[in-house]
């Protein structure tokens, strides 16, 4: 059975406290789906990440930004997109790279894309400088895997 198109979207301050408000209310929505558990997991490491980049590398922790998340379910897929209007990316394939992180200073492993990419069936990033990052992903989820089969 095909579940109906269904979308979300939430917008908050750019404040670390709201990194788990964002955690909970993209698993809030997507918990209507016959999601596994790893993937319900999986999905919110992923929207802790993206949160959290734009919060602390896109704003500089500066609360007046704003972060943008919308959720889409369509056809047993999700997918998730992650905004912010704050700095861009200078270099986009330098910041993919394992370990990279322009804030050494707070401890940053520098790993957010990496498992952005792990857990995610597809990842994409639009940015300009000065103007903010977009951080589109999508997760074919098993039971719509197992339907196709």
């Amino acid at each position: 059975m095909k579940e109906p198109r269904n979308f979300m979207s939430v917008s908050f301050a750019a404040m670390s406290q709201n990194e788990a408000f964002a955690r909970i209310a993209v698993a809030s929505f997507i918990s209507q789906l016959d999601i596994t558990m790893d993937e319900l997991e999986e999905i919110k490491t992923v929207v802790s990440e993206a949160v959290t980049n734009a919060i602390i590398h896109g704003y500089d922790e500066n609360p007046e930004g704003v972060v943008h998340i919308s959720v889409r379910i369509d056809e047993g897929a999700v997918e998730l997109v992650v905004e912010d209007n704050g700095k861009g990316i200078e270099d986009v394939e330098q910041a993919m790279q394992p370990l990279y992180t322009t804030k050494p200073e707070l401890e940053r492993s520098g790993m957010g894309f990496t498992i952005m990419e792990n857990f995610m069936d597809s990842l994409e990033v639009a940015t300009a400088v000065g103007k903010g990052t977009t951080v589109r992903l999508t997760k074919r989820l098993s039971f719509a895997k197992a339907l196709q089969n």
